[in-house]
């Protein structure tokens, strides 16, 4: 279904790529959230990508992952955006004033997972949020965030591994 999307949306049909949106920004959205760990950046970081992508539409292979091109781009945004350290004092403000209980999540393993979460790496963090929070196969992490299959793997092995640390648990490699 998406082909003939990305097809009508190249010949410049804008309710195509609405239709391309509504079916993927709910995962761009919680892959940035997860990223940045800032829910309002987030959700500015995803407005940016869809911006992008509708003004790069003409570059997408009818037969590409949407999904995996919205959060590249994405990822790309929040690159920027914590390089640049524009919004630092905004996200921090924000971060702390949001609330960000997980339902049957104890207090102290919610903060345990976000402060372990914040420890990792970008790229590590960026791919821990794909590939066990949304899911992703560790091929479309790969290429959504434009790296190679092994470091993917190799960043899923290690973020696992940090985390289960952080909470007290044991990694039985699953």
């Amino acid at each position: 279904m998406d082909a003939t999307l990305i097809r009508a949306a190249q010949g410049g049909s804008e309710e195509a790529f609405a239709r391309l949106v509504d079916r993927h920004q709910q995962a761009l959205r919680g892959f940035l959230r997860r990223a940045c760990g800032n829910w309002a950046l987030a959700d500015d970081l995803a407005q940016e990508a869809l911006l992008t992508a509708w003004s790069r539409i003409d570059r997408l292979d009818e037969d590409a992952n949407v999904r995996a091109w919205f959060c590249g781009i994405g990822y790309n945004k929040c690159l920027t955006e914590l390089r640049s350290g524009r919004r630092a004092r905004r996200r921090e403000a924000d971060y702390q004033s949001s609330d960000q209980r997980s339902p049957g999540v104890a207090p102290e393993d919610r903060l345990a997972l976000e402060q372990a979460m914040a420890a990792l790496p970008l790229e590590q963090r960026a791919v821990v949020a794909l590939c066990l929070a949304a899911e992703f196969s560790h091929a479309d992490a790969a290429d959504a965030l434009g790296l190679p299959l092994g470091t993917v793997k190799s960043h899923v092995t290690r973020g696992r591994a940090r985390l289960m640390e952080a909470l007290g648990a044991r990694d039985d490699g699953r």
